[in-house]
């Protein structure tokens, strides 16, 4: 039997009188400041997955649902249930791998937690204050849960660390932009522990919309939902957290229930979270950065190359190998950097490239290889590239912190710059300006639902 390392009623004390009072508690500015970095960045990634096909099939899927008119679908005219407009967005938060990540929580919480607490924002008629305290709740809440369960005992059973993560971290971003009293949201607890869900086999999903639904858009929903059943009067369990069954003991009984309120209020987890430079996944990062520092330090091209080696975290490796996506197959994209000098959102999403004769050529000349010291790293998600010239010249460079990882983070405008490329080809060059600016002054807006018109499309 597991040691007990807190009291009966300590956790979920703690966390939802951390929920209820959040709406008002005061931020320090830097995690003000970081929490719109992190809103920018999710609202690029909803923009630009709205045309990719999960993006498609969730805008779809919810406009033929119906319902009240809560929120609004970004880059639609659809304005539907607030539970419908989370997981439409949310899926198309995660349509491609240009979403934040957290490393220690081994999850991506902006593609969930941002979706969900702007549709609950609309529903609640919220201000853009409320709104963003919802955001920055919603990542203390998701990032912790599986770093209690225990990120790598979670894995060892196939379970999604993405789905349970999401689904808490959605919940309390809804509970709080609703302000709901500490009384409820130990409700809010109890349905979101019913909802928790997710497999791994999610790793052979060639089309990216299971991927989505798992990592994203099941979250959103199921957290959403947990906090609209409370707010209309559901009731249940008052403490899943301690007793029989209850949820540590069912889902890990080797998990460390105390990390769940460790440091809670002033170890803020948006601050610990990862924003992506490139439009890949997260364990292609480094060796991108990589390649492109070893590319523009000695002048290569693509005939200057007579082998490559990427290596990357052992436990890494299934993820990034010979992957039918274009922006989740390692060697596809370097063999493209190599060649292009640089990543866009358009050439890591081309599957015509794929097909490319040259980019096959210089594929052909990498070999992955999964690193066990990249795993037991310090510091994790490096990544190492090695070159052979055709001269027999021998090339390394190792990147520790890719751009954008909290020890090294990008610039106001460098965000601002990723979101533009991502978002300008939907929403033209005047209305991104015009977002971009009102996230910048989210303490101004006096209601989230003012935002739609920056937002919608016909």
């Amino acid at each position: 039997m597991r040691e007990e390392k807190t009291t009966a009623g300590e956790i979920i004390d703690r966390l939802s009188a951390y929920i209820a009072a959040s709406g008002e508690a005061a931020l320090p500015e830097t995690v003000i400041k970081k929490a719109k970095h992190h809103i920018l960045d999710t609202l690029g990634a909803i923009i630009c997955g709205s045309s990719l096909k999960p993006g498609r099939l969730a805008k779809k899927f919810a406009g033929e649902m119906g319902g009240a008119k809560e929120a609004q679908i970004a880059d639609s005219s659809v304005v539907t249930t607030a539970i419908h407009a989370a997981f439409a967005m949310a899926m198309m938060a995660h349509s491609d791998e240009t979403d934040d990540s957290h490393e220690r929580a081994g999850m991506h919480p902006g593609c969930a937690i941002v979706p969900a607490a702007l549709a609950m924002a609309e529903r609640e008629e919220a201000d853009g204050l409320r709104f963003l305290k919802g955001v920055v709740a919603g990542y203390d809440i998701g990032c912790r849960i599986t770093q209690a369960l225990g990120v790598e005992s979670v894995r060892r059973r196939a379970l999604s660390l993405h789905g349970i993560g999401s689904n808490f971290g959605a919940a309390a971003a809804a509970a709080s932009v609703m302000g709901l009293k500490e009384d409820l949201v130990k409700y809010v607890w109890d349905y979101t522990a019913q909802q928790d869900s997710g497999k791994y086999y999610w790793v052979r999903d060639t089309d990216h919309v299971e991927k989505a639904f798992v990592f994203a858009g099941m979250g959103a929903r199921n957290g959403v939902t947990s906090a609209i059943l409370v707010q209309s009067g559901f009731t249940g369990v008052a403490d899943v957290f301690s007793g029989e069954h209850n949820y540590f003991d069912s889902h890990a009984p080797d998990a460390e229930p105390a990390l769940f309120i460790e440091e809670l209020g002033s170890r803020y987890e948006i601050e610990l979270t990862d924003i992506k430079k490139f439009s890949v996944g997260a364990p292609i990062q480094a060796p991108l950065d990589a390649l492109l520092i070893l590319r523009e330090r000695h002048g290569l091209t693509a005939a200057d190359v007579q082998s490559m080696i990427a290596h990357v975290p052992d436990d890494r490796v299934l993820i990034v190998r010979d992957r039918d996506m274009p922006d989740v197959d390692l060697k596809h994209v370097l063999a493209v950097a190599l060649l292009d000098g640089g990543m866009t959102f358009d050439a890591s999403h081309s599957r015509e490239r794929m097909k490319d004769p040259a980019v096959l050529a210089i594929r052909n000349r990498i070999t992955l290889v999964g690193d066990s010291e990249l795993r037991t790293a310090k510091i994790k998600r490096g990544g190492i590239v090695e070159i052979t010239t055709t001269d027999g010249a021998k090339l390394r460079e190792h990147v520790e912190l890719v751009r954008g990882r909290p020890a090294n983070p990008m610039s106001d405008q460098e965000i601002e710059q990723k979101c533009t490329d991502l978002m300008r080809p939907v929403l033209g060059e005047e209305r991104t300006k015009n977002l971009i600016d009102r996230v910048w002054n989210l303490e101004k807006v006096k209601n989230m639902r003012d935002l739609r018109p920056l937002l919608s499309t016909p």
